[in-house]
């Protein structure tokens, strides 16, 4: 099924932080396509600094929830903290979309609750898939279009 997965990162090395999670997502599904990468401000929180972010395409025979694990898992070997919502973090790693799955359970809402509203994840996606269409909101071409340029 595919899964579009929304990375980003913004201590450490954040492009070999990206780079490595790629790699550990590949030992695991199959990694289509990657986005170029985006510096971007960070939306939000405390004062921190820039985010590198990227999205991905993947095809996975994994559940979804078993998907969710994993990426916690490559977030975890690349010693992600969560302490802070919105905080600095050496990677953060969002399934935005998993094939047709709705869910909105504590566990797992897909399509991503706020994906609509982030250019950091939306002008990626469009690089890599034009074609793409977010199940709740539409066209990602169009999405992008009525986003401002710091979302």
């Amino acid at each position: 099924m595919k899964a579009v997965i929304a990375l980003g990162a913004n201590l450490g090395d954040p492009k070999e932080n990206l780079d490595l999670a790629i790699a550990l997502m590949q030992e695991a599904t199959d990694v289509v396509k990657v986005s170029s990468y985006y510096t971007t401000a960070p939306a939000g929180g405390p004062e921190q600094p820039d985010y590198v972010n990227a999205v991905c395409i993947v095809e996975s025979e994994l559940p979804a929830l078993e998907l969710l694990s994993l990426m916690h898992g490559i977030e975890k070997a690349l010693d992600r903290q969560r302490n802070e919502r919105w905080g600095p973090r050496t990677i953060d790693l969002d399934l935005i979309q998993y094939g047709s799955i709705v869910s909105s359970s504590e566990e797992l809402q897909l399509p991503h609750p706020r994906a609509h509203e982030r250019r950091f994840v939306i002008e990626p996606w469009l690089e890599v898939d034009p074609d793409a269409i977010l199940l709740t909101h539409g066209r990602i071409s169009e999405l992008l279009a009525h986003l401002p340029e710091s979302s």
